[in-house]
């Protein structure tokens, strides 16, 4: 029996590889998740685009947050009762910002297999369709993995500007209110465009996989918040004790190296 979805929210996923509004934490939770990486960012500065991926490892709010029990609950209907966080990403659109996804499938470079990983993808802002919410391309997740073309745009904010050719007339708007989430598959087609208002925008992408997933080539990090690991494919990653520790930013350069190494396996330009 589901726990936090409907038979008809399963039913929609299914057919269309996405589903939103899903209450996830409640506007109070997000503001202070939210307020928390500001305070860091005024005393630090921006976080670097490395640091904004697997940034679980690194700041315990987000810690909490992929183990937390509404978002696990609703994942858990998708994919089953094990649950391993396989990475999460901070999405993160200034005022004004040109930055943009581009039309993409997020398996086109991750070397899992199977592909089944759903993404939670947590609004810590409101996120209307003005400020750059994603847009989803109904049923695109059943035709399999397409061919993408790099362009390592600098205003886009996927690893390697990957994209995709898509009618964009055929596109969904996803707007959430602050603390709401959606669920997308791993291989649906989608986007997001700049933020045009006054306001930043910020969300942060929870990429949920099965134990019985394993990295196609070479070994990275997971962490386990759900249930159990009976496959191993996946090494354990440390829980942060506090905000940027060394322990911390170390075990975070460590698992990045290793996502870096499968990201940009045949590439011709990385990330330093």
């Amino acid at each position: 029996m589901a726990k936090a979805l409907s038979e008809s929210d399963l039913s929609r996923f299914q057919r269309d590889g996405f589903l939103f509004p899903v209450p996830a934490i409640g506007a109070i939770e997000a503001a202070a998740l939210y307020r928390r990486l500001a305070d860091h960012e005024a005393e630090h500065g921006p976080l670097p685009q490395k640091m904004r991926q697997k940034v679980h490892l690194l700041f315990t709010g987000f810690a909490d947050l992929v183990r937390n029990e509404a978002i696990l609950e609703a994942v858990e209907d998708v994919i089953g009762p094990d649950i391993l966080v396989w990475g999460t990403n901070l999405f993160i659109k200034d005022p004004r910002d040109p930055a943009f996804v581009s039309w993409h499938q997020d398996s086109t470079y991750w070397g899992l297999e199977p592909p089944d990983l759903v993404t939670a993808w947590v609004a810590l802002s409101d996120v209307p369709v003005e400020s750059g919410a994603m847009k989803f391309i109904p049923g695109s997740h059943t035709r399999g993995q397409l061919a993408h073309h790099d362009t390592f745009d600098e205003n886009n904010l996927l690893t390697r500007g990957q994209s995709l050719d898509m009618d964009e007339s055929r596109a969904v708007p996803a707007p959430l209110t602050r603390g709401e989430m959606s669920l997308h598959d791993v291989r649906l087609a989608h986007a997001s465009s700049a933020n045009e208002t006054g306001e930043r925008r910020v969300g942060i992408a929870i990429r949920c996989i099965p134990p019985h997933v394993r990295q196609t080539e070479g070994r990275t990090s997971a962490t386990l918040v759900r249930g159990r690991d009976d496959f191993g494919h996946f090494d354990p990653e440390p829980r942060p004790t506090a905000d940027m520790t060394p322990d911390a930013v170390a075990a975070h350069e460590a698992a990045m190296s290793e996502r870096f190494a499968n990201l940009y396996a045949d590439a011709e330009t990385r990330p330093v």
